[in-house]
């Protein structure tokens, strides 16, 4: 059911003003649940509640359309960042290994092409710089020379498949290093999403607190339902 709730409202979620989405302030879950049984609570003050001017279609009635989408993409966004933090953490254990990787190629190729003063200002080039991305790029551009220049390797008797090998390596390393930047950024269009549903709910959330809170000051067995238990702690 969330899923068709997300559905529904993807449309409404995308088209909220940029100004007016805002990241959850307290946890998704408990909001979640707060609104069910808020939903619950309201029930029995409807009229009361659209006596003082309460749109309940607007706000109430849609309440659980609005946390089924909010709890699903939650979901998305738990997916999204488990995986890009396993990314991060892969790529923390992985990248020291590729850099004395690299660093293994290029002194195998200043041996190799120790009289081949061309190829040693090729490898100069390459090694010139520094950085994880420097680093990747390095991996292609020596897989790359070292396959075109089987001779001077054949003569020291080297396994060629390490050229290959980093390639390989380039390609996925890569991709790891994409998927961990974006656990630091942050901006991904799933969590973009997962606010905007956060927002859609907790605006009808206050509307029907805000209501309930006025039309129940006087009345502590009521109006304790339009209190959040979360805030309240």
């Amino acid at each position: 059911m969330s899923k068709e709730n997300f559905k529904t409202k993807l449309t409404e979620l995308e088209n909220l003003p940029q100004e007016l989405v805002k990241a959850p302030s307290q946890p998704v879950d408990v909001t979640v649940q707060e609104a069910e049984d808020l939903f619950i609570w309201a029930q029995e003050d409807k009229k009361v509640l659209i006596g003082i001017g309460l749109d309940w279609d607007n706000y109430v009635l849609d309440l659980p359309v609005r946390t089924g989408a909010c709890r699903y993409a939650q979901a998305i966004w738990n997916k999204e960042r488990y995986g890009r933090e396993e990314a991060a953490r892969a790529w923390k254990e992985e990248s020291p290994k590729a850099h004395a990787f690299r660093d293994d190629l290029l002194a195998d190729m200043r041996f190799a092409f120790r009289k081949r003063p061309d190829l040693l200002a090729r490898v100069r080039s390459i090694a010139g710089g520094d950085g994880n991305a420097d680093m990747i790029q390095d991996l292609m551009d020596i897989g790359v020379l070292g396959r075109a220049n089987p001779t001077e390797f054949g003569a020291i008797d080297y396994d060629l498949s390490r050229f290959d090998l980093a390639e390989q390596k380039s390609d996925c390393l890569a991709e790891l290093l994409a998927r961990a930047n974006g656990a630091t950024l942050d901006n991904s269009k799933a969590k973009d999403i997962r606010d905007r549903a956060f927002t859609h709910l907790k605006e009808a959330m206050d509307e029907i607190r805000e209501t309930g809170k006025y039309a129940f000051r006087k009345d502590p067995e009521r109006y304790k339902g339009y209190i959040s238990r979360y805030r309240r702690r």
